[in-house]
């Protein structure tokens, strides 16, 4: 063997050093074989025997030589591994530990050990852990993989599996900060106007706890309004770098997640002692501004500290229901609460006029609601459309973090403001090539101005399909957060920074602080750092993907009958590459893929095309992003919480074709 004999070995190292080197990627596939992944997208086939050195995702250094008349590639150097923690489930093989990552890809029992302190008589057969790689084959000495089990997550057959899981995967914390023994107000040196004689009305899903604005809404003789809008005030008990603020900080959001929330603040702050709950005086921080008949904010925006009170704890259905019908089955409000529904109503029809005219208003789309058993099994998916009460609130948050956003720019040129590039400049120039294909009435230079691109956005809403929109929208930037003034091209506003949501956003908080300075006319007691943005995009990202990945989870659970039972559901193209596509089923808002061979198993026939977004069958467009057809689950993996489907809709042999099958079967016969 090489390895025992120093000569040998030695030639070994010359003959390697003579070939040539490609980095690259992990590719693993199912059969054992994988493949080298390169920057510039070439693919080099990876005998089995060779990726038993490497997992799928690693980024290496492999040689390249030739066997058996193919080229090949062996890793040799590990430049990045592609896990070091990693969430897994025990597997005993021969009563020894092992963890079989909790990955579509990785399929591999890995040899384990608990570390100390961690009972190993505690881990059976199928228990969910948090381990760390330890050694890889390709680094030192090393022969094999190993890691170590360094937490216990749950048991293997835990029904709330799905969210300590996902919530440790992406270490975010699974409770509640812990409470205080007491909570004192904060002398903050700010007068507060009381304002609890005014109704003050609130509307929120019937389940909302933590209560962040209320608003009350007065309509002018000449038909322009005056809306003040409170907001949950919990700065005005917690103090710049304490404890509590500390790990406000760090959590940085409210945590939603299907079924249950785990909030930024204690709940007897957030659902509580700040909540603006009905008949409770509550601090807050308010904004009022005139907004005219045709919707454009007025210069006199104030900002200021006051206390409220509630006096109508509303919901969002049965105010609908009022506007919508003429009257709810299930509510009715009295003379004042009627008086502020229809001017909060009447304001928020004059600012969605003026932004669709002016700005950008995005298509409503319905938010997916899971309803779950005590025992944590899902019983249904509820669809909640965006409806007039919603838009009302929304129109409301809107105008006052605009208003903060002015504010702030005047007075500081710092905040936390929320921003939108219009489209990546590197992918600008073929973005305009799909627009003039599409005879859009732009040029170049005027999407690169605010006006420009809402006035694009505008167009693309009035378009008979959304599939030049969806396209698009891989050209353009990502939304972020900063601590400097930007326009939002993306809502089609000059500035944009939020603080309606400080029980629930960390970054609102600081804007609190922020906007309390302009209000007692101090310093603040807090400025974002710059930090700040990359903190907050980083949160934010984690808490969206634990949101998805405990939504899968739960929709694998509800459709696990649905292959059986052959359901139909009406699905949505939201991406295509070029092993087909990604849908989403309109009941119930559940992703699935729909791989080429299950829309049609002739490779000749069938062409998936992701830069185009289309797909084409016999060289004719069949699907595009956007389009809407019938579709059924053809399997449901739970191990992996994956949906694949198939259309409805089959794809016959051609004529030609079919005439030359039945010619062979006749002659056959």
């Amino acid at each position: 063997m090489f390895q025992d004999n120093p000569l040998l070995a030695q030639l070994k190292k010359q003959i390697q050093e003579t070939l040539p080197k490609k980095e690259g990627n992990i590719k693993a596939t199912d059969r054992g074989f994988g493949f080298l992944e390169t920057d510039n997208k070439e693919s080099v086939f990876i005998p089995p025997n060779y990726m038993k050195n490497v997992m799928h995702g690693d980024r290496v250094v492999a040689v390249i030589r030739t066997e058996k008349e193919r080229e090949v590639a062996e890793p040799q150097e590990l430049v990045e591994q592609f896990i070091t923690r990693f969430i897994g489930r025990v597997k005993l093989i021969r009563d020894r530990l092992h963890v079989v990552p909790d990955h579509p890809q990785l399929k591999d029992a890995i040899k384990a050990r608990a570390v100390k302190g961690l009972n190993p008589e505690l881990l059976k057969e199928g228990d969910w852990v948090v381990a760390n790689m330890t050694r890889h084959p390709l680094v030192g000495d090393n022969k094999t993989f190993f890691c170590e089990i360094k937490e216990k997550i749950t048991d293997s057959n835990d029904k709330i599996a799905p969210w300590w899981v996902t919530l440790a995967r992406h270490e975010l914390p699974n409770a509640e900060p812990e409470p205080q023994e007491s909570w004192n107000m904060l002398d903050e040196g700010l007068e507060r106007q009381d304002l609890t004689d005014l109704p003050f009305i609130t509307i929120d899903s019937e389940s909302t706890k933590d209560m962040d604005d209320a608003i009350y809404t007065v309509k002018k003789e000449d038909g322009s309004f005056e809306i003040t809008i409170a907001i949950a005030d919990p700065t005005s008990y917690i103090a710049v770098g304490n404890k509590m603020d500390d790990e406000a900080r760090e959590r940085g959001f409210t945590i939603y997640l299907p079924g249950r929330n785990i909030p930024m603040l204690p709940r007897e702050l957030s659902d509580e002692l700040c909540s603006l709950m009905e008949n409770e005086k509550r601090p807050a921080i308010c904004c009022r501004a005139t907004v005219n008949q045709d919707g454009v904010i007025q210069d006199d925006i104030q900002f200021f500290a006051a206390w409220i009170k509630s006096q109508g704890r509303l919901a969002y259905d049965n105010v609908s229901d009022l506007l919508e019908n003429g009257s709810c089955e299930n509510w009715a409000p009295n003379e004042i609460i009627a008086e502020q529904v229809n001017a909060l109503h009447g304001f928020a029809n004059a600012r969605s006029s003026w932004r669709a005219n002016n700005a950008v208003v995005f298509p409503d789309r319905p938010d997916y609601r899971f309803e779950l058993s005590e025992d944590n099994d899902v019983i249904a998916i509820h669809t909640d459309p965006r409806r007039t009460a919603n838009r009302m609130i929304e129109e409301a948050m809107i105008t006052a973090n605009i208003c903060a956003g002015r504010m702030l720019q005047s007075k500081f040129g710092t905040g936390v403001f929320n921003y939108h590039n219009g489209f990546n400049p590197e992918k600008l120039d073929t973005a305009m090539d799909f627009l003039t294909e599409a005879n859009a009435p732009f040029e170049k230079e005027q999407l690169l101005s605010l006006e420009g691109f809402s006035a694009l956005r505008r167009w693309l809403n009035d378009q008979d399909t959304t599939y030049l929109d969806n396209r698009l929208r891989k050209f353009q930037a990502y939304s972020e957060v900063g601590n400097a003034p930007a326009p939002h091209y993306a809502m089609g506003l000059d500035v944009y920074a939020t603080w309606t949501s400080p029980i629930r956003k960390y970054g609102d908080m600081i804007n609190h602080r922020l906007l309390k300075g302009i209000i007692s006319g101090n310093e603040p007691s807090q400025k974002p750092d710059d930090s700040v943005g990359e903190e907050i995009a980083n949160h934010r990202r984690h808490h969206r993907m634990a949101e998805r990945d405990v939504a899968d989870w739960l929709y694998v659970r509800l459709l696990k009958d649905a292959v059986k039972e052959e359901t139909v559901f009406t699905a949505e193209v939201f991406d295509i590459n070029r092993a087909g596509m990604r849908v989403r089923l309109l009941e119930n808002g559940a992703a699935a893929f729909i791989p080429s061979p299950l829309i049609l198993d002739n490779k000749q026939r069938i062409e998936c095309n992701g830069d185009l977004g289309i797909i084409n069958i016999d060289k004719v467009k069949e699907y595009q992003l956007g389009d809407t057809f019938e579709i059924k689950l053809a399997e449901v993996r739970a191990a992996t919480r994956q949906l694949v489907a198939k259309p409805v809709k089959e794809f016959p042999a051609p004529k030609a074709e079919a005439k030359n099958e039945s010619q062979q079967t006749e002659e056959q016969a």
